[in-house]
């Protein structure tokens, strides 16, 4: 009986969390199979997002029309995270996370990136702009690999036939990363299977269960931001039916699961959205990677739970003012804050700062953060693929 993909990487998923529970730290002859794959996935990225984001800009030639879509996009992703920060502050207030918890912080170190010094607007607006463009691409900066492809997309479309030649090569450069982005994907089950039983075998219930209402109240967010705002979005906008969405995103889903980075993901996200979804290569290329770096909503939700449960652990009384702070900042922390594993730590550190609590808080949930960022990851990515799908159903009214 042969599996198709999306079978085969559930298959993996199961059997990794089956396995770590059984060996525990024993399993970790697994983990260089799962680190192969994400140097895999690593590879492809940045040659992926330049050859990808400079056809679809230049294949758009109308620059009113590449306007409108950043437009749109950037909006959508806006207004997602704003709804998933509101989820995740009201989940957890019904929950109570933080309540008679006894937890012990002595010992746990917050990560080294949660005490960096959050960046000014100015500063990330700036560091978009790379000095060096092959230093961009040689550090795998996405923002900045995003604005050289928008400069020569835009360029190809200045010049006119005389760049036709350039075209020419990056549509079939693009090509190319497209069939090694499907070789690639062929060993996602063995990736997924070296990745995620190692973090199973080394959590056990006794680091779990004293945080297991701070878990629930993250997935919980987490799935019903899912059904409630991505189903409703690409229903209305695009006229797809929430399941077939689902299912076909589900691939790029359990992979940010497993590698917990939406910029990891980006190659499988692009391909899933592409042959499952239908979404126009000139759409997908634009609005994709941009929201691998942009779109935090899974991350938002994240920052709302955080917030109550070291909230309640500190006895500390929030007021209106100050959730309205932790909307906002999550918002805007998510637009300069990397999609790789940890993010979450740093934007969390951002919004502790701007309301005042304490940042000792941080090394309260640093034991389960692997853990919840899976979850948060996954949304993030499956926010990347609605975005996509609802900018391409209101470009030409509806996504077959």
């Amino acid at each position: 009986m042969k599996f198709n993909l999306v079978t085969q990487i559930f298959i993996a998923f199961v059997l990794a969390i089956i396995l770590g529970s059984v060996f525990g730290s024993s399993i970790d002859f697994l983990k260089p199979f799962g680190d192969l794959f994400l140097r895999l996935i690593k590879f492809i990225i940045a040659p992926l997002i330049l050859s990808t984001l400079v056809v679809g800009v230049a294949s758009t030639s109308d620059p009113k029309q590449l306007g409108r879509i950043g437009l749109k996009t950037v909006s959508y992703y806006l207004v997602t995270t704003a709804i998933a920060i509101v989820i995740g502050l009201t989940v957890a207030f019904i929950i109570s996370p933080g309540k008679g918890v006894d937890v012990s912080s002595e010992g746990l170190v917050a990560p080294e990136a949660a005490t960096k010094e959050p960046q000014s607007a100015i500063t990330t607006i700036l560091n978009i702009v790379p000095e060096n463009p092959f230093t961009a691409l040689s550090s795998g900066n996405v923002l900045q690999i995003i604005f050289f492809a928008l400069f020569i997309g835009l360029a190809i479309t200045l010049v006119g036939e005389k760049a036709r030649p350039v075209y020419t090569f990056f549509e079939g450069f693009a090509e190319i990363m497209y069939k090694i982005t499907g070789i690639v994907m062929k060993v996602a089950p063995i990736g997924i299977l070296g990745l995620l039983a190692p973090v199973v075998g080394q959590y056990g219930l006794s680091v779990l269960l004293p945080l297991v209402k701070v878990i629930l109240a993250v997935y919980i967010a987490c799935i019903l931001h899912a059904v409630l705002v991505y189903s409703s979005a690409v229903k209305t906008f695009a006229g797809m039916n929430p399941k077939t969405f689902f299912k076909g995103i589900s691939p790029a889903a359990f992979v940010a699961f497993s590698t917990c980075s939406s910029s990891g993901t980006l190659p499988v996200t692009i391909k899933n959205t592409n042959e499952n979804l239908k979404v126009p290569n000139k759409i997908s290329s634009f609005v994709l990677p941009l929201g691998a770096t942009v779109n935090m909503d899974g991350t938002a939700i994240y920052q709302g739970v955080a917030v109550i449960f070291i909230a309640q652990f500190y006895s500390l009384e929030l007021s209106f003012m100050q959730l309205l702070t932790v909307v906002l900042i999550t918002i805007l922390a998510s637009i300069g804050t990397a999609g790789v594993p940890g993010a979450g730590m740093i934007m969390l550190a951002m919004v502790l700062t701007s309301v005042n609590m304490p940042l000792e808080g941080i090394a309260l949930i640093a034991g389960i953060d692997r853990i919840l960022d899976m979850m948060r990851t996954s949304v993030n990515v499956v926010g990347d693929a609605s975005a996509a799908v609802v900018v391409a159903g209101t470009e030409k009214g509806r996504v077959e």
